[in-house]
């Protein structure tokens, strides 16, 4: 687990948060690989820090979901499984679906102003132009991400943006699945805020719906293909 430095910028900021979010990079993307087990004293010795800030840090990892504690071993970071990740799918199918249908009975020119400018920065991305990947940085510039914070249900919120978002993005970091839909998923995601502007929060709720379930076949199939 060694290797870059506690990065994040900015005095405002407790110690307890910026070991949060640097560990929470590390985790997702991989650095700190799945499955590994946490040492509170090296991690504190690499970034200088005290056990209380660190032990606070790794509290809100776990409220992630990102570490487990098991009786007798102590912290690890989540191991990756296959039925892990359909599971993901399941649930964003139905939550997302509803945060579409909220979004639309709650939509207004500024969240729809953004979204929109949110796509075109997208399609100017190489990558999708040429077919091969859909890359959408992290929180705000990400579609999900805005879709659910439109729909301004706090518990939906907290539910796909906080508990769930980070293990999304580890499994896309870490099984690396470059898609062959990637110019179909972007139409669909043009599709989707067509119709949550146009107020219609039941075909935003059933596109969205087929869109995850499209994403999750597809990846079913690669897995098949993988083993």
């Amino acid at each position: 687990m060694k290797g870059a430095q506690l990065r994040v910028p900015g005095t405002s900021q407790s110690l307890a948060e910026r070991l949060f979010v640097t560990l929470r990079g590390e985790i997702v993307e991989g650095r700190i690989a799945a499955g590994s087990k946490i040492s509170e004293p090296e991690l504190a010795r690499r970034f200088n820090a005290s056990r209380g800030s660190l032990r606070e840090a790794l509290m809100r990892l776990e409220s992630l979901g990102l570490l487990e504690r098991r009786v007798h071993v102590g912290a690890r970071v989540v191991e990756l499984s296959e039925r892990g990740l359909l599971e993901l799918y399941e649930v964003r199918e139905a939550l997302e679906g509803m945060a579409c249908r909220l979004a639309a009975a709650h939509r207004s020119d500024e969240d729809l102003a953004e979204l929109q400018q949110m796509l075109d920065r997208h399609e100017q991305q190489e990558e999708l132009q040429a077919g091969k990947a859909y890359f959408q940085p992290e929180g705000d510039f990400d579609f999900h991400f805005r879709i659910v914070q439109a729909s301004k249900n706090q518990l939906l919120i907290d539910t796909l943006c906080n508990r769930l978002y980070h293990r999304v993005r580890m499994y896309r970091y870490q099984l690396g699945m470059p898609s062959p839909r990637a110019k179909r998923a972007f139409r669909e995601h043009s599709h989707i805020i067509e119709a949550i502007e146009a107020g219609d929060g039941e075909l935003a709720e059933l596109l969205m719906r087929r869109h995850i379930r499209a994403s999750r076949h597809n990846i079913e199939q690669k897995l098949t293909q993988d083993n």
